[in-house]
């Protein structure tokens, strides 16, 4: 990591937990004025400049601290197995919701996925330089960071698109207006991610992503419980909004210290992205969950009192996931005798500063 442990790298995850809530502002507001004036096929367009402009100003800044890997090869096997293991995953997840979990299509295509993922683990424990090293889930803080990740991304994802079509189909908004309701969501990740930066240093990685797991359910919780025919903006939308996006911003912090916790020096990318991909993988398996919960409770139904009653099921299984992460942290995560906005306990710092000065 190009950060120390401590207040420095206590910033900088807060930084990208804002930077990550304004993109998200941005791309709400950008992606309903764009449908509106557009049609919805802009917003799949936008994103060519944008990955353009990415690409660009990530090869003019380049690795940051000079040190490399060397020796290393590609794992391109693991990475073709991990992409269509997971992707398999979670087309059979959805197709589930349309031809039922007893179809020979679902069997075939998760029975598929299963022996993909299986060949990806058999081939990480064979391969010399392995795209993730099994052996790193063995810390405790590493794996129940990936787990929090998993469940918090299949909750704040699969979350994100039934908000937006409870807002559409229930209380007729149009994209742009959608769009502006999201913002208190970014709102409150940002203060959430701010508060972070300091409380983490007082109470601790544990007690932060338990409290902050628990503020997200409960604000899951109340999308649940307003999302109605007859909600309004300030009691469906605005309160649950800030309450959960608070809680999802005050995990971010705590969270990334977690995932590279104990971490070899030479692994902290593999950590860090294990936790990317948790992420991704945990947004698309949690969206198809709730999309196959949401469709069987409203059964084919398609009145704004059907829509509802499927969407606020949904909502009630995202809290639950949100619960299970604020659980598996309290309960997973060692106890902390320190404030955690200094080294945590095993993690290498000084075998950082050695190795970032030997690269130099």
């Amino acid at each position: 990591l190009a950060f120390p442990a401590g207040p420095a790298r206590s910033r900088a995850l807060g930084l990208w937990g804002m930077a990550g809530a304004a993109g998200g502002a941005v791309g709400v507001l950008a992606g309903g004025v764009l449908t509106d004036a557009a049609g919805w096929r802009a917003v799949m367009l936008v994103n060519v400049p944008i990955v353009a402009f990415a690409l660009a100003a990530a090869a003019r800044t380049g690795p940051v601290g000079g040190a490399r890997r060397t020796g290393a090869r590609l794992d391109l096997a693991g990475a073709l197995l991990a992409t269509a293991g997971t992707t398999l995953l979670v087309l059979g997840l959805v197709r589930a919701s349309d031809d039922g979990w007893s179809s020979a299509v679902t069997l075939s295509t998760l029975g598929a996925a299963v022996l993909l993922l299986t060949a990806f683990v058999a081939v990480e424990l064979r391969t010399a330089s392995p795209l993730l090293r099994p052996g790193l889930l063995r810390g405790r803080p590493v794996l129940t960071a990936n787990l929090f990740c998993l469940l918090l991304a299949s909750a704040q994802f699969g979350a994100f698109y039934f908000v937006s079509l409870y807002m559409q189909l229930v209380l007729g908004y149009g994209p742009t207006a959608a769009g502006f309701a999201f913002l208190p969501f970014c709102v409150g990740v940002v203060a959430g991610a701010i508060l972070a930066t300091r409380a983490v240093a007082v109470l601790g990685i544990r007690r932060l992503m338990t409290v902050g797991g628990a503020l997200a359910a409960l604000g899951m919780g109340w999308f649940a419980a307003t999302a109605t025919v007859d909600g309004s903006f300030l009691a469906s939308i605005l309160g649950p909004s800030l309450l959960c996006s608070l809680g999802i911003g005050l995990c971010f912090v705590p969270l990334g210290t977690a995932a590279t916790t104990d971490v070899v020096p030479g692994e902290t990318g593999m950590a860090s992205g294990l936790l990317n991909s948790s992420r991704q993988v945990g947004g698309s398996l949690g969206l198809a969950v709730l999309v196959t919960v949401a469709a069987r409770v409203t059964g084919g139904g398609t009145g704004a009192r059907d829509l509802s009653a499927g969407y606020a099921a949904a909502f009630w299984v995202a809290a639950g996931l949100l619960a299970a992460a604020a659980l598996a942290a309290y309960v997973l995560l060692p106890g902390e005798g320190r404030a955690a906005g200094g080294p945590v306990a095993g993690e290498p710092v000084a075998a950082e500063h050695e190795e970032d000065a030997a690269g130099r």
